[in-house]
């Protein structure tokens, strides 16, 4: 039968499992009688590039394009061409019989990465830890590859993103529409080159970008040029994160000359419409949520009522036709939690849509992933584990939500017991007092071995600013009921939030410290507050003492602010100093070290006890 639909994930999002979003879509139109196909070109381009013949080609391609960076690469390129293969089907499948292979001296050539190995980590014991320095040493070589291809080849190339800088915050879209003119590198045109491919086997009428972060824009408006050139006749269409986010107030006609719909917020009822409307069964005044290009005007279509398909009606994700054997395990972090993101199979489910809380005044709150909060039955949920752990083979979950309500957690954790499926899981939360000691006994013996969950700035006075809903003692008791259930925690941290002191940032940085060595959080990450356009801080910044700077809107995208904060510290100058100490604390180091160790500059003593954490546990 011939498709109707062809789902693209351009590169490049996670490479050791699926994205979930064209597995959604799969699932929801083929119960409509649509026949979809879909193509994750993230992998695809990925283990095309990291072979033997294309890396060939990138070292000629260095040569004729005279780039000559990182030169003692390519005076071992002979050896680095001839372990590639070696090393990409070790990290798809990770045998013990190549993994002594690769760790044998002299195998892998020691470049600019691999030669600074940190030789003091501490391996497991036994296969497990043998195949996990082996994995950790081929990411290090695949990395220095990496490396080269974006110092000489093409400096759009990174693993988990490309051309990023040109889609982020891109309030106009003359510097997309400019590198769309240009030639395309020789890793595009391996992109280009699977996508006609994927076109002339499947022969859709509609193929469809899913593009969830910046990073995946240029790539699939790279496709999308391409699609215009040599198949006119086929429609495309773009939906997703992004342009969930970025694209609310798109005014530039330009992007439509790739493009013919782009739809918000989730694509079922849009993209239902939009294969009835290629059909001539409905016209285009039925379309829901879709930009379209009428009169050379962009005109945002959207039939009220929406057809609203809930979230407790919705099929299970579809994952068949993936390469699931593709897929490759990086561990360039040893820390367990991290690892999370980069090692190991996941099947992403949503457990609930939207976010049951939706006040945090730094969030989307306004927009209808955040704010359309819908739930489903513990049934439903093993229902569909069960679906998907046969399509695929994989035990492992992780539920993607933007916070798990504790109610679901507890009701899915008791029916996985009951009906003896045994999965292994980890999903996002928040700290709330309803995950006690016996809550999250009951997840973790359904299968849950890690939990994140945003600790934010570690300051009450500010937790309560951003309405988070939660107090740092009520953060150490929660933390510590996971911990105490062998049961990971990662904390999102942040620094930077509006009126934010640089006493609020090292007392956070005490918080955090302490939280560690009390082993109540086991892995975290920084990030710095960034204003956006759809949260309440964004809409309303006068309320949090910042005067928005900019950027001015030119027609494209809207979404990051730039902010002027006269009350708060000059937060970029502590951005290295908290990662170096966050850095220690992952590898249970430092605890001892004074804060001021950790700074080039001279910085307040903490106001926290050193017993804070340690008297809210007691």
């Amino acid at each position: 039968m011939q498709s109707k639909i062809l789902f693209i994930t351009p590169p490049f999002t996670q490479l050791n499992t699926a994205y979930p979003a064209t597995a959604y879509l799969k699932g929801f139109l083929e119960k409509h009688e649509i026949t979809v196909t879909h193509c994750d070109l993230s992998i695809e381009l990925f283990t095309s590039v990291f072979r033997s013949d294309f890396l060939r080609a990138i070292f000629q391609e260095a040569i004729d394009l005279e780039n000559y960076q990182y030169p003692e690469m390519s005076k071992r390129k002979d050896m680095y061409i001839s372990r590639v293969d070696v090393v990409l089907a070790f990290l798809q499948k990770q045998d013990i019989k190549t993994a002594n292979k690769i760790l044998e001296k002299g195998f892998l050539p020691l470049g600019h990465r691999l030669s600074k190995v940190n030789t003091t980590i501490k391996w497991e014991a036994g296969e497990i830890g043998v195949i996990d320095k082996a994995k950790h040493h081929a990411t290090l070589f695949i990395e220095e590859i990496g490396d080269f291809i974006q110092a000489n080849v093409d400096e759009f190339f990174a693993f988990t993103k490309y051309a990023e800088q040109i889609a982020t915050s891109a309030s106009s879209f003359d510097q997309l529409d400019t590198f769309l003119s240009y030639q395309p590198t020789i890793i595009e045109e391996e992109m280009l080159d699977i996508l006609v491919a994927q076109i002339e086997e499947h022969t859709p009428v509609l193929v469809c970008f899913t593009i969830p972060f910046p990073g995946n824009l240029f790539a699939a408006l790279r496709c999308s040029q391409f699609i215009k050139q040599l198949f006119p006749d086929i429609h495309v269409a773009f939906g997703g994160g992004y342009c969930n986010t970025e694209l609310r107030t798109l005014e530039d006609p330009r992007i439509f000359e790739f493009v013919d719909f782009i739809s918000l917020d989730d694509g079922e009822g849009p993209l239902l419409k939009i294969v009835r409307y290629l059909e001539g069964k409905v016209d285009a005044s039925e379309l829901e949520r879709t930009f379209v290009l009428e009169n050379e005007e962009v005109v945002y279509k959207n039939k009220i009522p929406n057809t609203i398909y809930h979230h407790k009606n919705l099929p299970a994700p579809d994952y068949s036709g993936l390469p699931f054997e593709k897929y490759v395990s990086f561990l360039d972090v040893v820390n367990p939690m991290h690892r999370m993101w980069t090692d190991a199979r996941w099947n992403k489910l949503t457990i609930s849509h939207g976010c049951y809380w939706k006040q945090c005044s730094f969030c989307d709150v306004t927009l209808d992933y955040i704010g359309n909060y819908q739930n489903t039955t513990a049934e439903d949920l093993v229902d569909k584990i069960e679906k998907i752990t046969k399509d695929t083979g994989i035990t492992g979950f992780h539920f993607v939500d933007e916070a798990a309500p504790p109610k679901i957690l507890r009701a899915l954790s008791k029916a996985l017991i009951d009906r003896n499926v045994k999965i292994t899981w980890w999903t996002n939360i928040r700290f709330e007092k309803t995950f006690d000691f016996e809550l999250c006994e009951v997840m973790a013996k359904s299968g849950c071995i890690a939990v994140t969950g945003g600790l934010e700035v570690a300051s009450d006075r500010l937790l309560a600013k951003m309405k988070k809903g939660v107090d740092i003692a009520q953060v150490t008791r929660v933390t510590n009921n996971f911990s105490k259930n062998n049961i990971m925690v990662h904390a999102y941290l942040m620094y930077g939030f509006p009126t934010q002191t640089e006493q609020e940032t090292i007392d956070s940085l005490e918080v955090v410290r302490q939280l560690f060595e009390r082993n109540c959080i086991q892995s975290a990450f920084w990030h710095q507050f960034t204003t956006t356009i759809h949260s309440p801080i964004g809409q309303n910044p006068e309320a949090f003492g910042i005067e928005i700077t900019g950027p001015v809107f030119e027609g494209f995208a809207q979404n990051d602010l730039y902010h002027v904060d006269p009350q708060g510290a000059t937060h970029p100058k502590y951005t290295k100093g908290l990662n170096v100490a966050l850095h220690n604390y992952l590898n249970n180091a430092g605890f001892e070290e004074k804060l001021q160790n950790w700074f080039d500059f001279p910085v307040l003593p903490t106001s926290h006890s050193k017993g804070l954490i340690e008297s809210f546990l007691a």
